[in-house]
Formats: structure tokens, C-alpha cells, sequence
């Protein structure tokens, strides 16, 4: 999809869960443990918050939905960025936007899907997860 001269490509879906769930990655910086699930159509990260967690609320409330965007800037302008822009992983940089109470991420990266969720489960190059 294009709109307002950003290219836009649905990545994955983050859900908001309790439950403990195999192969959490924990990230001190929010407080927050993720875990993937890349079985299906479209990945799915499920984010578990501890009591410290530093996220804005529909962050740790709403599910999310995560684009991936070749022009982060020209994506988040005009929005209430509720999150960065930051870089989680390196050369993977992401914004999240708050769309009428549903988060919404943004993500520009040059990199494959496949060294992206590498990245994200080997922590090496992931300042999120490091």
C-alpha cells in the first residue's frame, strides 16, 4: 500500500499476553519479554510486561500492528508518536504512533526478514535485547 509517499507492508502483529511463552527474550530497558511465533502467515510477537515496564499504555493494552515502511520520517509525521524513533536492532529502526488509541509500529530497515528475526533472537547486534 502507498499513501502520502510511503510504501507500507504489513511485517507482523504484536499481541500483549500474561502467560509465560517459550523462547522470551527480555528487555530491561521496558521491562518487557517477547517471543515470536513464525509458523503462521504473518509473524506474530507476543509481549508480556513486567510492573515496571516503561511503555505507553496501548502499548501494553492493545494488540499492535507493525508496518514496514521505506521512509520512517515522512510515515510518523503528523502523528503522536508514542514510542521513539529508535533503533532496537541494528540498522532496524522503528516508531510507534498512536492511530485513535490502537498503536500502530513503523519500521525502516534494509535488512531481510531473516536477519531480522535472527538479529532479534541471538541478541548480538540488538540493543533491545542485548
Amino acid at each position: 500500500m502507498r499513501r502520502e509517499g510511503v510504501t507500507y507492508e504489513i511485517h507482523h502483529i504484536g499481541i500483549p499476553t500474561s502467560e509465560i511463552r517459550p523462547g522470551e527474550r527480555y528487555a530491561a530497558s521496558f521491562d518487557m519479554y517477547t517471543s515470536d511465533d513464525l509458523t503462521g502467515p504473518l509473524p506474530i510477537q507476543w509481549h508480556r510486561f513486567g510492573p515496571n515496564c516503561t511503555l505507553a499504555e496501548p502499548m501494553r493494552s492493545q494488540p499492535h500492528i507493525a508496518y514496514r515502511v521505506d521512509n520512517l520520517e515522512a510515515a510518523i509525521r503528523g502523528h503522536v508518536v508514542i514510542l521513539g524513533p529508535y533503533e532496537p536492532l541494528d540498522d532496524f529502526r522503528v516508531a510507534v504512533i498512536d492511530n485513535n488509541g490502537m498503536p500502530i509500529e513503523l519500521v525502516e530497515t534494509n535488512l531481510t526478514n531473516g536477519e531480522i528475526w535472527g538479529r532479534a533472537h541471538d541478541g548480538a547486534q540488538s540493543e533491545l535485547y542485548r
